[in-house]
């Protein structure tokens, strides 16, 4: 099992200066670089970092003893004091240093776990490097493939690889598997052809046959960050990637997401934490809540509009756990215990709104089945979830519709917007206990989920 990596960060990084320097210690979303490939890959299984350092190293060292102390990873630095030459002498550093068989990535390549894991869950043969290769030729995050490190793949194995080649059908993504040998093909470039970088050693084993390649696959995420706009790029498909859960409901997905990832834009290079986020949105439904109470439509639509704000931003946590890696099952578990109480306050808030002297039982019941309704749905939908995610491992295309949370607060504020509270209680009830009937009876044809 592959459980060390080594990381080239030696580089200055010019075209990225103006965000400031050294590259490795650039923020993205909140993390440095360096910080967010690093706890990429533990999460992936690598339980040893090994970092080659130069321009400005000792700033990115200091930062990474704080990271190491932090977060419990164990970080060996590797210095190259000859930074300014191509990026073979940078692995050559560690020669001695790292054993065995490991990962070689570099500080400004962003990957998706998939691909890591991918590369991970092969076996190569004792002297075999591994190269993960993009087969899309028309990647749109590839946009000046001048600029990108091109290969020619033949019968699964690198036959040639460089940004001058003519004739290719796949892309480098930084992301390696390498044995010992890369060192003597390192040492075999320089002193055959007086070339010290990576794709030159990868050339002579290439010729050797000892070069796999493994396809990043289809859907897999991966950019390199060598200027602004692919720092922008980088920023933009993160926070779209990170920001949709497969178990997100039509409101979420189409409506509040779109306003939840550019409040996190801002969040996420601030200090508040996941689970203050959470109590805000709660506490905003405290206040929505009260707002019904005072029995007025301007009080009532002040608190549905604020419901629906406390409903897009509670998709923030969430986003901001993924995105700087702070995700918890106590922060999950803590969210989803306020959002139940929110919801029983929202609905209680409501029944009393719509309260009618008249004819009280029919008031109270429709309340208490809006909210029963709204909680049993809460209770089945990790099963149903379960459900869910086969299901759309089946269709690919099509997601199943989940009727949860999103939906219900949506139809409190259109409710709440077209003073019909009492219309709003009874469409709850009606659909929450509905979708809770269907699905019981899919999970009794679906028994195994429930094992």
């Amino acid at each position: 099992m592959i459980n060390k990596c080594l990381i080239l960060a030696a580089g200055r990084g010019r075209r990225l200066s103006s965000l400031g320097e050294p590259k490795p210690l650039v923020r993205l979303l909140g993390l440095t670089l360096i910080e967010r490939v690093i706890l990429t890959l533990r999460r992936c299984g690598i339980e040893e970092f090994y970092v080659v350092t130069g321009y400005k190293g000792k700033e990115v060292r200091d930062f990474l003893d704080k990271l190491s102390i932090q977060k419990g990873i164990r970080i060996v630095h590797v210095i190259n004091e000859e930074w300014e030459k191509e990026n073979g002498l940078s692995v050559l550093k560690a020669k001695g240093k790292i054993k065995g068989k490991f990962l070689l990535c570099m500080c400004d390549h962003i990957f998706q776990e998939s691909m890591v894991k991918k590369v991970m869950e092969y076996e190569p043969a004792d002297e075999e490097i591994c190269l993960c290769v993009d087969f899309r030729l028309n990647n749109p995050v590839i946009p000046d493939t001048n600029e990108a490190t091109k290969v020619l793949v033949e019968d699964g194995r690198i036959k040639d690889i460089g940004k001058k080649l003519k004739k290719y059908n796949g892309y480098d993504t930084g992301l390696f598997l390498v044995s010992q040998k890369i060192f003597s093909a390192i040492e075999e470039s320089i002193r055959r052809n007086n070339d010290s970088s990576l794709s030159g050693a990868i050339r002579i084993l290439a010729k050797e046959g000892l070069v796999r390649a493994i396809d990043a696959g289809k859907d897999a995420f991966w950019i390199d960050i060598d200027d602004e706009k692919a720092y922008k790029r980088a920023e933009k498909e993160l926070l779209n990637m990170f920001s949709q859960k497969d178990t997100d409901g039509p409101v979420s997905r189409y409506l509040n997401r779109y306003f939840s990832a550019k409040i996190t834009k801002y969040l996420i290079n601030t200090n508040i934490t996941p689970n203050e986020i959470s109590l805000f949105s709660f506490l905003m439904c405290i206040i929505a809540s009260l707002a019904f109470l005072l029995g007025k439509y301007s009080y009532l639509l002040f608190g549905g509009i604020l419901a629906q704000i406390s409903s897009i931003i509670d998709g923030c946590d969430g986003e901001i756990a993924r995105l700087k890696f702070q995700s918890s099952k106590f922060g999950a578990w803590l969210d989803a215990i306020l959002d139940r109480y929110s919801d029983a306050f929202l609905l209680f808030g409501l029944t009393v709104y719509a309260y009618n002297p008249l004819k009280p039982l029919l008031t109270l019941s429709i309340g208490f089945l809006a909210i029963i309704g709204s909680f049993v749905n809460s209770y089945m939908a990790d099963k149903y979830d379960q459900y869910m995610r086969r299901e759309f491992q089946k269709l690919k295309k099509h997601k199943p519709i989940r009727i949860g949370r999103d939906i219900r607060v949506m139809l409190i504020f259109l409710g709440a917007l077209m003073n019909q509270v009492f219309f709003t209680l009874v469409l709850i009830a009606f659909i929450m206990n509905l979708e809770n009937i269907r699905r019981i009876i899919i999970l009794y044809r679906n028994q195994e989920i429930l094992d």
